[in-house]
């Protein structure tokens, strides 16, 4: 499990997390939802250590993870797949994969088959230039890179935004496997229907403090029109 506990981060004076607790169990698709500018990004980029709190706690399976490095945390299991995919355009999908290998927990030398069994786009585009990619195959192609890692935290920020929605079914069937098998998903996003659909408990962040959390089934219509609506 991972476990937040009163976290807090300032951009210089301006507050952008504020006590922020959160836990994602092993196992479940964990929505992190708002308006823009509320936080949920940094919070992100607070779990896998590119940014540092300035106070509270970030522990996984029982070891606290603040002050340590992103690339520590990576090997210790946390993944990320930021907004915006973030791939590198110039390189081959195959070196874009290989790049994923440096986080691995168990020392593999080669991108395990089951990549490419979740994603067998990718397997017959290996040779192709990730910016050469749709939308689509790029976001699948930013979750593969994360899953070389074997991770058992996978953090992802707005996974749906840009992409077509037969893709974003995929997306979402991927996930809910990934954490069938034993994995920790946490993701930020504002689709409602895909979180319906494919979440098992949200945490609704105004202002940079979580105002509502719990299972998917109690995400009822007020805290939407009060926290989500536009």
């Amino acid at each position: 499990m991972l476990h937040i506990q009163n976290l807090h981060f300032a951009y210089g004076g301006v507050t952008a997390l504020n006590d922020v607790s959160l836990e994602a169990p092993a196992g479940a698709i964990t929505c992190v939802m708002g308006r823009n500018g509320v936080g949920k990004t940094t919070l992100m980029q607070n779990i896998m250590g590119l940014l540092k709190p300035a106070s509270g706690s970030i522990v996984l399976d029982g070891a606290e993870q603040v002050g340590r490095a992103a690339s520590a945390r990576a090997r210790s299991g946390v993944a990320l797949v930021p907004q915006g995919r973030m791939i590198f355009p110039k390189l081959t999908v195959q070196e874009n994969l290989k790049i994923g290998l440096q986080a691995n927990r168990n020392g593999l030398k080669a991108v395990p088959e089951r990549v490419y069994e979740t994603f067998p786009v990718l397997k017959a585009f290996l040779a192709r230039k990730g910016g050469d990619l749709s939308g689509g195959q790029q976001q699948q192609l930013a979750i593969a890179r994360a899953m070389v890692g074997e991770p058992k935290v996978m953090l992802l920020d707005e996974p749906t935004e840009g992409i077509q929605p037969n893709i974003i079914q995929e997306i979402g069937r991927v996930l809910k496997r990934l954490a069938g098998e034993g994995m920790a998903v946490v993701l930020v996003e504002q689709y409602l229907d895909f979180v319906k659909e494919f979440g098992d408990g949200f945490a609704v962040m105004n202002r940079g403090a979580v105002v509502a959390s719990g299972a998917i089934g109690e995400l009822t219509a007020e805290i939407e029109r009060e926290f989500l609506g536009v």
